[in-house]
């Protein structure tokens, strides 16, 4: 990220400053929550006027909306990356992606607070929601990957599935992020997504028991 330092010593061209906002508002958001946030913090930290603000966002959750939208749509290029076109196998590439997923959390805690703990809504914008459904669809065509192993007969839809695995990952990512496992130092955050995908897919069908 770009500290507040730098971002003062320099001046700003047309679109730069709009990015060295977004920027502070992430930094902004991991240390103090998205209670804590206000335009004119970010105007501060960036080393300009809340008026100059206004003329990038007309609001406080604009920039908040701006935040959470490269967020996602970060994410969802980590996603794909990881996931590649399924290879070696789907269930190699599924786990490879799930990885990915507690990795991108864990290392942009900024981008969490404000897809998830902002308060902003997915469709508040529609490039908002496009970039939301960009990485949900990374995540369902993993799923319709792995579902291409039963019989059609026995699919679970594809959107079902895609949605529990997000709940699964977002619950083991968020039990880490706040520390509600410390007191179990032994234990993992890819252990306990992997064991709780794991037991889900068996339950499925789409992996033997063991």
């Amino acid at each position: 990220m770009t500290h507040a330092s730098t971002i003062r010593k320099r001046g700003y061209h047309h679109g730069s400053l709009r990015e060295a906002l977004v920027q502070v508002t992430l930094e902004l958001i991991q240390t103090e929550g998205p209670e804590g946030f206000t335009l004119s913090k970010a105007a501060r930290k960036a080393g300009v006027t809340p008026a100059a603000v206004y003329r990038h966002f007309s609001g406080r959750d604009n920039l908040l909306t701006e935040c959470a939208r490269e967020g996602y749509a970060s994410f969802a290029e980590c996603l794909a990356d990881a996931y590649g076109d399924g290879q070696p196998c789907p269930r190699a590439a599924f786990a490879a992606m799930g990885e990915a997923y507690l990795s991108f959390m864990f290392n942009n805690p900024g981008y969490y607070v404000a897809m998830y703990e902002s308060g902003i809504p997915q469709d508040r914008t529609p490039e908002l929601a496009e970039a939301a459904g960009a990485a949900h669809a990374v995540l369902e065509r993993a799923a319709a990957d792995l579902s291409r192993r039963l019989p059609p007969e026995k699919r679970q839809p594809i959107k079902l599935v895609s949605a529990h695995i997000r709940a699964l990952s977002h619950g083991v990512a968020q039990l880490f992020v706040r520390g509600d496992l410390k007191d179990h130092p032994s234990l993992t955050p890819e252990e306990v997504l992997k064991s709780g995908v794991g037991t889900y897919l068996r339950g499925l069908g789409v992996i033997p028991q063991d």
